[in-house]
Parts: C-alpha cells; sequence; structure tokens
C-alpha cells in the first residue's frame, strides 16, 4: 500500500479553513479560491469521468501527451513520441520527473498507467477508449512501446492521460500521488478541494500559494461570492445572464475565448416522419439560432455548424450554418407531404425532451414557438439529466436537446455518426445511417498522415451536414469572471485548469 502524501479530512469542519488555515489574524489571503458547481467524485484518473475530477486533475498530474489550441495531440511530458509502424507507438520521458512521494518517474510507472485499462479486474468508464491498445511494453528505463491491435490514427489522444505510479490502487480515490505542479492538501467532499505547490515538479512554477477549489451549487450563490470578494474566480460555471450582470461590476473583470462544447437538437431517426431527411431540413430551417445565440446565450457562443470545433485542424470550415428560413420549412414540409391541414390546425405533432435546467427550457421554449410558426405543434419534456440520457439511448424521443462537452478529436464523428456505433456500445444515439459517411470516416480513421485525415473527415463531416441527423446550434464561449485583481487568466478552447498555475491575486 502506498503511503498518502495528503490528509484527507472527512469532518465538515475542515472546510471552515477554505485555503486560509495558515493565516494569522489580518494577514492578507495569498492563495486563489476557485468557485467550482459540483464536487469532484474520485482523485484516481483513471477511473474519473465527471468535469470537476478531471479538471482539477489536470493541475495534479502530467500527461505524456496534451492537447494543444488547434486541437492537435503535441508533447507534455514527453522527449519522444513516434509511429514506428501502424500498430506500434514509441514514447519516452526524460529523466528526473518526480511524483509528490518523491520518487522518480520512470517507464514502469507509464506502462503500469496503461496496463490498468487491459486488466480485466480494473472498474472503469474510460477502459472503452483503450479497446484498440494490445499490450504496452517497456523498453529501458524511460522509454514504452504501446502496441495496437488494429491501425488506429486516432490513438494518441488517448495517451493525454495523467501518469500515476506503478502498484497505484483504490487509494488513489482519496490519496492521489501524481507529479503535476500542486498536490493534494484537503479533500472534504461535497465540500472543497485544497492544492498545494509541490516544489519539485517538472517544469512547471506555480505562481500561488495554494489554491481552493470550493463547492457551490448555487450559480446564484457562486455569483454572489464573486460579488463579495470572497471567492477570486469562476470558470464556465455561470449563466450568461449573471455574466451580463457581473461583467458591470468594477471590482470584476470577464475573459472569454472560443469553446468546444457543442449544443445541438437530435433527430431519432427510427421515428417514422423524422426519418425523411426533408422534414429534418425543415426544422433546422425553421429555428432561429441566431437569436437564441444573440439573446438567450447574450453573445457567449458562436454559431455551430459541426460536432468538430472551428479551431480543430480537422474543422470542415465551407460548412455554411443553416439559415433561419420559415418560408423554406413550409416548403419543405409540404413536400414531405406534411400540408398546412387548414383550421389552425398543425401539420404534424412532435414531442422535444430537454434537461431540467433553465437555461435549456428557455432554450426548448424558442424552438417550440419556431416550429409552430410553421406549422408544427410541438410538446415539449423536461427530465433530470439521468432521466433524459436513459430516454435518448433506448430511443425513446423524436427531437431532444444535448450538449457534447470537451469536443477535441474529430474521431468523434466516428464515435457519435458510424452506423458501427449504436447504442449502447456507442454514442450514434439518432441512430443514422449513412455508407457514404461511414465510408468517410472508416478511411479517416485508419489514415496515418493528417493531411488526409483531415480532408477525409471534412467530406464526412459534409455528408453527415446534408443528411441533418442533428441541427448544430452553438460552441459555447469559455469565460472566466474573476476578481479584478487576479492576474494571468488565460483560457484554452478546452478550458483546462492548466492556467490557474500562472494565477497571481495582487
Amino acid at each position: 500500500m502506498r503511503k498518502p502524501v495528503a490528509a484527507v479530512a472527512l469532518v465538515g469542519v475542515a472546510g471552515l479553513c477554505l485555503g486560509a488555515c495558515d493565516r494569522g489574524p489580518g494577514e492578507p489571503r495569498t492563495g486563489l479560491i476557485v468557485a467550482m458547481q459540483n464536487s469532484p467524485v474520485t482523485m484516481d484518473p483513471g477511473v474519473a469521468l465527471d468535469e470537476a475530477s478531471q479538471k482539477i486533475q489536470q493541475l495534479m498530474f502530467r500527461s505524456l501527451l496534451r492537447i494543444d489550441d488547434h486541437l492537435r495531440v503535441v508533447p507534455d511530458l514527453a522527449t519522444r513520441f513516434e509511429s514506428l509502424d501502424p500498430l506500434t507507438y514509441l514514447a519516452e520521458i526524460p529523466p528526473g520527473v518526480r511524483f509528490h512521494d518523491g520518487r522518480e518517474m520512470t517507464a514502469k510507472d507509464v506502462a503500469y498507467t496503461f496496463r490498468r485499462f487491459l486488466d480485466p479486474a480494473f472498474v472503469s468508464g474510460r477502459k472503452g477508449a483503450y479497446r484498440d491498445l494490445a499490450s504496452v511494453e517497456i523498453r529501458g528505463r524511460y522509454a514504452v512501446a504501446f502496441h495496437l491491435s488494429r491501425p488506429a490514427a486516432s490513438f494518441p489522444i488517448n495517451l493525454v492521460m495523467s501518469l500515476v505510479p506503478d502498484g497505484t490502487g483504490a487509494e488513489a480515490a482519496r490519496h492521489p500521488v501524481g507529479s503535476g505542479p500542486y498536490r493534494l492538501r484537503e479533500f472534504v467532499p461535497d465540500d472543497h478541494v485544497t492544492l498545494d505547490p509541490f516544489p519539485s515538479a517538472f517544469g512547471e512554477v506555480a505562481k500561488n500559494s495554494q489554491i481552493t477549489f470550493k463547492v457551490v451549487p448555487d450559480e446564484t450563490m457562486r455569483s454572489l461570492e464573486l460579488r463579495k470578494g470572497s471567492v477570486d474566480l469562476v470558470v464556465n460555471d455561470l449563466s450568461p445572464d449573471l455574466v451580463a450582470s457581473l461583467r458591470q461590476l468594477p471590482h470584476l473583470q470577464v475573459v472569454t475565448a472560443p469553446g468546444t462544447d457543442y449544443a445541438y437538437l437530435g433527430f431519432n431517426l427510427r421515428d417514422p416522419i423524422l426519418a425523411d431527411v426533408r422534414v429534418r431540413q425543415a426544422v433546422a430551417t425553421a429555428i432561429d439560432v441566431e437569436s437564441i445565440v444573440r439573446y438567450l446565450r447574450r453573445g457567449l457562443a458562436e454559431r455551430a455548424t459541426s460536432i468538430v470545433p472551428p479551431m480543430s485542424w480537422a474543422h470542415a470550415d465551407d460548412i455554411a450554418p443553416t439559415l433561419y428560413d420559415p418560408a423554406r420549412a413550409r416548403a419543405l414540409l409540404d413536400e414531405a407531404g406534411h400540408r398546412e391541414p387548414g383550421g389552425g390546425r398543425p401539420r404534424l405533432h412532435l414531442t422535444l425532451k430537454t434537461s431540467t435546467a433553465e437555461a435549456y427550457r428557455v432554450q426548448a421554449a424558442v424552438i417550440q414557438r419556431n416550429l409552430s410558426d410553421v406549422g408544427i405543434a410541438c410538446d415539449i419534456v423536461t427530465a433530470e439529466f439521468s432521466t433524459l440520457m436513459a430516454d435518448v439511448l433506448n430511443g425513446n424521443v423524436e427531437l431532444y436537446t444535448l450538449q457534447w462537452v470537451g469536443v477535441t478529436d474529430p474521431d468523434i464523428l466516428r464515435r457519435v455518426f458510424s452506423s458501427s456505433e449504436m447504442p449502447p456500445a456507442g454514442f450514434n444515439r439518432e441512430f443514422y445511417r449513412s455508407p457514404e459517411a461511414d465510408r468517410l470516416i472508416d478511411a479517416a480513421t485508419a489514415a496515418a498522415d493528417e493531411a488526409a485525415r483531415a480532408t477525409l473527415y471534412k467530406a464526412a463531416a459534409r455528408v453527415i451536414a446534408a443528411d441533418v441527423p442533428y441541427v448544430s446550434l452553438w460552441y459555447r464561449t469559455n469565460t472566466i469572471v474573476a476578481q479584478s485583481r487576479v492576474t494571468g487568466l488565460a483560457l484554452s478552447p478546452t478550458a483546462d485548469f492548466g492556467f490557474l498555475a500562472h494565477v497571481r491575486r495582487q
């Protein structure tokens, strides 16, 4: 059993410290306090699926590779990374990387990190990403070879995974040992997580004395904490309306950058009405997405055209946003045989399922009004997220709205639109089938050259856009609201928390 390097408080009274326990009376606070909506579930990156856990782990762990601002996979710790052949990747790490317990990181640790996903006894929702990984071979003290069972050009993105020490077990959920610029000081579930700088971190120097992530579930309370100055910043956890209000306050600042989160309206193509592409096109042209972006999102979003985000090297720039055109929508419905019946009656009835969150309920109401204007009666059904997802996966929907979070790799086109990825095995929740899209996606998955992959993914995206299995709505604009005295704020497309290592309070 590895000795834990940080004690985990199990009583709520520890939450009163909030990163300020080392201060004397009247002494100014030098650490940062970041408010978060949700508490992390686990500190073990091998099993963490929730956003809060993964964001905090970005400060405690290092990876072989990372995602850059163009969503390319580039080295993090790796000093060498190359494809030796279509089935083999080689990675090397530098000597001198230290874990938080003082031990040097070697190839044994790298191999163990990924061999865990091959172990039948290891339970993790992340294992599916490594289904093409056949084995991990240690080649010297600092080199590891990854052997695949089939060519998979997108495999390197799976090496953007926090490295853990050899032998890490269940204790990592509360006693993690990483190699990042911060190590765990205290974790009180549903209250706060406090991180201290790790002075021996490789290539990373923390610019602040401490970071505390304070769990504040209610967004109104998060905004009040910012107003009072008891919280230093909030990242992507405030509604556009609240951001607009807080922007007016002189002691606060708002920093924005383009993001990768993708909101869409999905269709169940097993429904006989929605199986007709003309009906789907009619729905798409009936929705005034520009108004949703401008007024509901307060401009904190960008019109979306594809699930692959605009800053991606594989984004198809020539896919135009669907124009809001109610007259065209009516004509398409006529062509599909859903003509105006007269007497104020609708052409057809549809049901739209969405989240209980207010922003999505209001968005659904706008869509409902838009569809009504072209003769489609739309009933809105709201549900908690777990219920909504179950209905979508089971095909118990007609229309639904959801959001993909943190889209980085264009291989998302395979996972979402390939006919081989139907639930429960994959994410083709709309039950979309296209032999042409399948052909292009399969070719892109097998291609080793990035330029060839980009060409094929873009072609697939064009086919998918024409078939309208989704109505692309918007990409979220990443947003920080912070005290004006805070410096060093920067946002990556994925809103990675790594920037917090460079943030200071004046």
